[in-house]
């Protein structure tokens, strides 16, 4: 069977009544979540990895990826109308859509954002359909050496992509290696770094740990700050509706978006927040209309949502295909996946076709579900902007507790969600990423098991991981991937240096 015979059989599982409720749950969650400021996707889905725990996997799993997508749309809405982006994604929406919106064409710029959301989510999930077989096909043929060297390189990459500094993130990354050796040895059955406490035997719980390093280290952050000055809302004056000459100028930079996200979302060192720069500069140089950009161009709005949202089913490719999370939200679906024993790699088209081409059908089904409630309900997502702060988060304080205690009631399961969320607190403070430590936890184990299996395999010789070319290639790169941001900020640094010297003379 084919893509597109596999593509036909999700949607017939992604049209189910239940399925669908679980897509308009996510979608309508992920947007309100996504118009309300400092709280992105990422945290959403970690508040509801043990909301979910007794749920149908497939349906979870839908609803995870609704929740995606919406978080995705509705980021636009918190740049347009207030400036303040939800997350470095939009960071390029809020600067045009911002100053549109000053000039009463707040309608218009929250328009194209959400159809040009549509189109690129549309064309990024036929590709991903199409895309994910040929990358399973090449997958299949990995062994531990090449499993390994692959895990190494989403280490780094993710390491070095989070945060401004990669002797920060790398720092973050092992400390989740070093907490997801705690528990009992997968090959040998021995206890390790659990000092005598039972609860530890089983490891740390992802979810446990996803809930307090986004969602409790978060509202402890926010707590944290004082001194924030009122965000003014700006209103939405006149139609929502795009004019003739909006459509002929934001068509192309849809198409632009759609082509420069998508592959920089499904690289390990993407990240929506490259495509949607690359987008801009590239509207900005097409432009006819050059003098408009900083002022409220409608190309600077459009390109940058599509490739916004062409990165997000791009980020699903190394997520589905090989198990590896490029962004905070892919790490912590990838947690959602392994709450229902499930692996995403190759083998998850092979053991649970249904499940997935289900989970890529609902997407196409989810953004037909977005566009119909962006736009009526604009006013709506207006008025969540109005949530006085300590509420909002005061209430996201008591659904982490809660949804841990559902999944897991236990006093010292508490005690942890307690002691992470002081250590989310205490990376935010200075600087650390959250991503990595996760992305640590959840693919540690993983990486030790190849590496062990590579070794046991050629009895202890470690130049073994250099002697498959594709794994070699891939230490390679991973290597590329954390020097050379390096030699670049070192002779960045040494430019300004000469510069000031010479200016002193």
């Amino acid at each position: 069977m084919g893509a597109f015979d596999f593509l036909l059989q999700g949607l017939a599982t992604a049209a189910e009544p239940m399925m669908l409720l679980y897509a308009l749950i996510g979608v309508t969650l992920g947007t309100a979540v996504g118009v309300l400021p400092g709280i992105g996707p990422a945290l959403t889905v970690a508040l509801l990895l043990p909301v979910t725990y007794r749920l149908d996997a497939a349906g979870s799993l839908i609803m995870f990826a609704g929740i995606y997508y919406g978080g995705m749309y509705g980021g636009s809405t918190t740049s347009i109308l207030l400036n303040t982006p939800g997350e470095s994604a939009s960071i390029i929406t809020a600067l045009e859509g911002n100053k549109m919106a000053r000039k009463g064409r707040g309608g218009p710029a929250l328009a194209t954002a959400a159809i040009g959301s549509f189109v690129a989510g549309l064309i990024a999930t036929l590709a991903l359909a199409f895309l994910a077989p040929w990358i399973v096909e090449v997958a299949l043929v990995f062994g531990p050496r090449e499993y390994f060297a692959l895990m190494v390189l989403a280490f780094v990459t993710v390491s070095a992509a989070f945060g401004d500094s990669a002797l920060r993130g790398l720092t973050s990354l092992f400390i989740g290696l070093a907490l997801a050796c705690i528990g009992i040895d997968q090959l040998t059955g021995q206890a390790r770094l659990a000092f005598g406490v039972p609860e530890l035997l089983d490891g740390i719980e992802v979810t446990t740990m996803a809930v307090a390093m986004f969602a409790v280290g978060e509202v402890l952050y926010v707590a944290g700050q004082s001194g924030r000055g009122d965000e003014k809302v700006e209103a939405v004056k006149g139609s929502v509706w795009m004019s003739r000459q909006d459509w002929a100028r934001s068509w192309k930079p849809w198409l632009r978006g759609t082509v420069i996200g998508f592959p920089i979302g499904a690289m390990p060192a993407g990240g929506a927040e490259i495509g949607t720069f690359l987008s801009y500069a590239t509207e900005k140089k097409l432009s006819k209309h050059p003098e408009e950009f900083g002022e409220g161009a409608i190309e600077g709005v459009a390109g940058p949502e599509a490739a916004n949202n062409a990165s997000a089913a791009g980020t699903l490719v190394p997520l589905l295909t090989l198990g590896l999370p490029t962004t905070a939200t892919a790490a912590i679906m990838l947690a959602g996946f392994q709450q229902f024993g499930l692996q995403p790699g190759p083998l998850l088209f092979a053991m649970n076709p249904t499940l997935v081409w289900g989970l890529i059908a609902s997407l196409l089904i989810a953004n037909a579900m977005l566009l119909v409630l962006n736009l009526p309900l604009i006013g709506l997502w207006v008025k969540l902007l109005t949530i006085p702060r300590p509420w909002l988060y005061a209430g996201i304080l008591l659904f982490a507790t809660l949804g841990t205690i559902g999944a897991n009631p236990s006093t010292f399961e508490l005690g942890l969600l307690l002691a992470f969320g002081v250590l989310g607190y205490v990376m935010r403070l200075y600087g650390y990423p959250i991503a990595p430590l996760v992305v640590g936890l959840i693919l540690g184990p993983m990486a030790e098991q190849q590496l062990r299996r590579a070794l046991s395999i050629s009895q202890g010789d470690w130049m073994t991981l250099v002697q498959s070319p594709v794994a070699a290639a891939l230490l390679l790169i991973a290597t590329l991937a954390l020097v050379v941001p390096l030699i670049m900020r070192a002779r960045g640094q040494g430019q300004v240096l000469s510069q000031l010297a010479a200016d002193e003379d």
